[in-house]
């Protein structure tokens, strides 16, 4: 089961607003990884369920991360359908990620007290994954519907809590569009772990840019 429930990650985000999103076959890659992410600042962590027998290299993380990154929870992207959550649920994932809405995911999720994140881009969507229990909801892909689609549908639903992936980068300029126009956390991929960076085993490089964007961060909430 989850090491975190739904109310333990929404803190842990809401403190520290940045979750990586990060994938790749090698489990020890993954390790060296999250652990860099983890030195950061990182407090939740997203696996993204991208390649053949993902969910095998998920669990072995998760049990080694409960031992490394004992305040770290572990969650899952790229989830589409209510069987893999819950196959991901049984792996302990504390909160589930989706690039679109599957009504389906939800009661799977809470059901556990796990949180579920889906994908939504239009208010009815929104409304619907709130109605549904959803704690939070993502913005995919961010680089495409741009800080004033967030702008817009907050101003009538202040309440949301929206986490926007896709077109986030570490750099003060592109934080600071997002969470002035009123982001929950921030989602962040291949920006934060280029690929020569990764096949270099630079992971210091990574600990530096999760605490950079977290300094970066912190200065807009003052």
């Amino acid at each position: 089961m989850a090491r975190f429930d739904k109310f333990q990650v929404m803190a842990k985000i809401g403190a520290a607003p940045m979750v990586p999103v990060f994938y790749n076959k090698d489990v020890e890659i993954c390790k060296n990884v999250v652990k860099a992410c983890y030195e950061g600042g990182v407090r939740a962590f997203e696996f993204t369920n991208r390649g053949d027998f993902a969910h095998e290299v998920f669990g072995e993380l998760n049990k080694w991360a409960a031992k490394e990154c004992p305040e770290l929870a572990l969650g899952v992207g790229s989830v589409v359908d209510a069987p893999t959550a819950a196959l991901y649920i049984q792996l302990g994932a504390c909160f589930v990620v989706g690039p679109l809405f599957n009504p389906d995911i939800a009661p799977v999720c809470n059901r556990r007290s796990v949180c579920y994140c889906p994908g939504c881009v239009t208010p009815s969507e929104i409304g619907k994954a709130q109605e549904l229990g959803c704690e939070f909801t993502k913005i995919f892909p961010g680089d495409v519907v741009g800080p004033n689609l967030v702008k817009g549908l907050l101003a009538p639903m202040p309440w949301s809590k929206i986490m926007v992936t896709g077109g986030v980068s570490p750099d003060a300029d592109n934080l600071k569009k997002w969470f002035d126009a009123g982001v929950y956390c921030v989602g962040m991929g291949s920006k934060l772990f280029p690929k020569d960076k990764v096949a270099a085993g630079d992971w210091a490089y990574v600990t530096n840019k999760c605490k950079e964007c977290f300094d970066i961060i912190a200065g807009f909430k003052k």
